[in-house]
């Protein structure tokens, strides 16, 4: 496959949002001294203000290696033939494509994820318990709207994605990170966090996790840890959010069980078409546990009346007509490569304090820099060298500085990686000497 130029590639929203997240970490959002402010709501203070939208434009400088954005590959999809598939379906469903649907997706799209979930290893999905949802990000809003009143808490992996950090927090949720490894969650000090918070008089509502290539660290969660997690959780009354969107990725295609495949009462399960499809789509799923899935449809109803039909119609024909396991197969040759890439640039140019996590799939590669060194400042030290990464403080839930960073490698060709990761190591070079 060619490599092709990523210097007048955007970034993705989600590294925008994770950027201003990074740049806004010890800060309030601003006020703009309009008389208007004053309607605003206590939730409304905690949505985050992008303060570096100007690195959305950086960005588009000629030349420049993003390394920052976690964008699919999607150069490798059947573009020409797909366009054929969109205009058939609305010329011939074209009432039913550009209609109001029902809202929580159509039966087909719903069966079809069933198989899907079937390939990540759930076997016992019904169609009805699947509300089908404007992606993962909207599964997440939900999941907060329905359990958690203001000051309850969310348990959440540190570090964790920006999008949920952003969407708990807009819903005044006391969001409390819980440490892990190499490995992920760490069970015995999740049993301590959860009975050091039910000691403050806490309610805690659920545990978000990203189990397989948590987004930013790419770790995944240990097989052995898994069903420990959930008998923790259970225990203690809170509902485990799985969130995997990247659990189809794993480079060697042997993918470990999900949290839900044996706990179908304790787990709500999200997933998503963005990464192993199209993110534009925005199509993506829960699968609810039986007894709560009516108050979840509703209450997502409320927010989407209904998700888009001409999107959920072109998800299922490709799920129907193409080989869409074969173009995951191909996803999973063409990331590994990347990440590989990747690693040995690092191996080959970072300096020495400098450690990082081996993914054995999924976008991203996590750095962890000596302690005393905050990576926000580095940004626009890198942007100088060419350079674009994202610093590590948009995904805790901690405020102040972090001396950590992420690195995506899923959108760049290896020898554009390679390049980045050169112009990168002085700069963490010279911050190390100067710490």
């Amino acid at each position: 496959m060619p490599e092709e130029t990523q210097s007048q590639e955007t970034l993705s929203e989600e590294a925008v949002d994770a950027l201003a997240r990074a740049g806004s970490a010890a800060q309030a959002a601003p006020q703009s001294g309009h008389r208007h402010d004053a309607l605003l709501s206590a939730r409304a203070a905690n949505i985050k203000q992008s303060a570096v939208r100007d690195v959305f434009e950086i960005s588009m400088q000629p030349g420049l290696v993003s390394l920052a954005g976690g964008n699919p590959y999607l150069q490798s999809l059947p573009l020409d033939r797909l366009g054929a598939t969109a205009a058939k379906i609305i010329a011939e469903h074209g009432l039913e494509a550009l209609q109001y649907g029902g809202g929580q997706g159509t039966l087909e799209l719903r069966t079809q994820i069933c198989e899907v979930m079937a390939a990540e290893g759930i076997l016992d999905a019904d169609p009805d318990n699947v509300v089908i949802t404007a992606g993962s990000q909207s599964a997440q809003d939900v999941a907060a709207k329905v359990f958690c009143n203001p000051g309850d808490v969310i348990l959440l992996e540190d570090p964790t994605y920006v999008g949920a950090l952003n969407t708990f927090e807009a819903y005044e949720v006391d969001v409390q990170p819980v440490s892990g490894d190499e490995h992920g969650i760490i069970p015995s000090l999740l049993r301590e966090r959860i009975a050091a918070l039910q000691a403050e008089g806490k309610r805690i509502k659920l545990l978000y996790t990203i189990p397989n290539f948590n987004n930013p660290s790419g770790v995944m969660l240990a097989p052995e840890r898994r069903q420990e997690i959930v008998d923790i959780c259970r225990e203690a009354n809170i509902l485990v959010l799985e969130d995997n969107p990247y659990g189809l990725l794993k480079f060697d295609g042997v993918l470990p069980a999900p949290l839900r495949a044996a706990n179908p009462e304790d787990v709500l399960y999200l997933g998503s078409f963005s990464k192993i499809f199209a993110p534009g789509l925005r199509i993506g799923w829960a699968l609810v546990p039986a007894h709560l899935k009516q108050r979840y449809y509703l209450a997502s109803e409320a927010v989407t009346l209904c998700p888009p039909t001409f999107n959920q119609l072109l998800v299922s024909d490709y799920l129907r007509n193409y080989n869409w396991l074969g173009q995951v197969a191909t996803y999973r040759s063409l990331y590994r490569e990347r990440c590989m890439a990747l690693l040995e640039a690092l191996d080959e140019f970072m300096p020495e304090g400098v450690s990082w996590t081996t993914p054995e799939g999924g976008f991203f590669v996590w750095l962890t820099l000596p302690e005393g060194i905050d990576t926000y400042p580095l940004l626009y030290k890198g942007i100088d060298a060419g350079v674009v990464f994202v610093p590590g403080a948009a995904f805790s839930a901690a405020r102040g500085p972090s001396n950590k960073l992420r690195l995506a490698f899923s959108a760049v060709p290896p020898s554009e990686l390679r390049e980045g990761v050169r112009r990168l190591a002085p700069v963490l070079a010279d911050a190390i000497g100067a710490n």
